[in-house]
């Protein structure tokens, strides 16, 4: 089976990888562990129909997934321009470089480049690999005409129902899909590197709650292990340690409760020796106790003075001989 898939691959020129509809953290780091393997051999291009949220940051080259399909032909459009106002379009190739040039007609402005958009349409992939999903739902764009001649091929743990279409499946259990993808690449000897091996560390890692799951065998482990010495690390990404996430974000991890510090002033006075530093507690408590008692505080202190202590007083001075 991984010896075929190595064959499909070696035979491409082009391969489009296709992730599932809302796809699951599991999926999007095998898929993107897969492109990560494949584009030192072969064009290669992934893309998902879902945009990637905040949770999918913490995998190595989430930033390399397109919503867009097309890969062939380079498309450029005007957007909020009149096509009226176009007299003609030329090109010239100068010093080996192609210049496209749109000429309006006369007293009208051009195009700015605020109103140029750019963007591929068709596909050119003769490979396209679709991770994990069941049924045509999870890939809605199967139905444009592009993919008509694409040889399908199909990564997962479930089966999958396309009616009408010819798919070459790979799929059978395992624990996630990092875990199926894994196995295949070490089976069909693609190399990998520990960018790749640590997205597959941590799509398992998700996808068993963080290798808890009762029903693991000792083939996951071993995969683990592998992944382990091409440079995978565990629950972050290459070169980042957990402290440079949130606390919770990373599967397996458990934030630290702080420890609270005892103030200086909390512990007892005491030296390095032991010996109690000046008076004994005993002492100290009573000095403490005495006070207390003989210094009432500022309000009891006003309502308790005297009368004769807010009456004026005078003072009369004496000679000094």
């Amino acid at each position: 089976m991984e010896n075929s898939f190595r064959q499909i691959v070696e035979e491409s020129k082009s391969i489009l990888i296709i992730l599932p509809n809302k796809p699951y953290f599991d999926q999007v780091a095998a898929g993107l562990s897969l492109f990560l393997s494949l584009r030192g051999s072969r064009n290669t291009q992934i893309t998902s129909v879902s945009p990637m949220t905040v949770e999918f940051n913490r995998l190595i080259g989430v930033n390399k997934i397109s919503q867009e399909v097309g890969n062939k032909n380079l498309v450029i459009r005007f957007t909020d321009y009149k096509a009226s106002d176009i007299e003609r379009v030329s090109y010239d190739i100068e010093d080996g470089q192609f210049k496209l040039s749109v000429i309006p007609k006369n007293q009208l402005i051009p195009p700015t480049q605020d109103q140029v958009e750019l963007f591929y349409s068709g596909v050119s992939a003769d490979v396209v690999v679709l991770v994990g999903g069941t049924n045509e739902s999870h890939f809605p764009m199967l139905d444009q005409k592009e993919f008509a001649d694409a040889k399908l091929v199909h990564l997962g743990t479930k089966d999958i129902n396309l009616p009408g279409k010819q798919v070459i499946s790979f799929s059978h259990p395992a624990s996630s899909t990092s875990e199926l993808i894994a196995g295949m690449l070490r089976e069909s000897e693609v190399p990998v590197d520990e960018d790749a091996a640590t997205n597959l560390l941590m799509g398992i890692e998700e996808a068993t709650n963080s290798l808890t799951d009762a029903n693991l065998g000792p083939d996951t482990f071993e995969l683990l292990a592998w992944l382990m010495r091409l440079g995978g690390r565990r629950g972050a990404r290459s070169g980042e340690s957990a402290s440079d996430y949130p606390p919770g974000a990373i599967p397996g991890v458990t934030p630290r409760p702080q420890q609270v510090q005892t103030p200086p002033w909390g512990k007892s006075p005491q030296g390095q020796s032991g010996q109690v530093i000046g008076q004994s507690q005993q002492d100290s408590s009573k000095v403490a106790k005495t006070n207390q008692n003989q210094q009432p505080d500022n309000e009891e202190a006003d309502d308790e003075a005297p009368q004769e202590w807010l009456e004026p007083k005078i003072f009369k001075g004496t000679s000094v001989k």
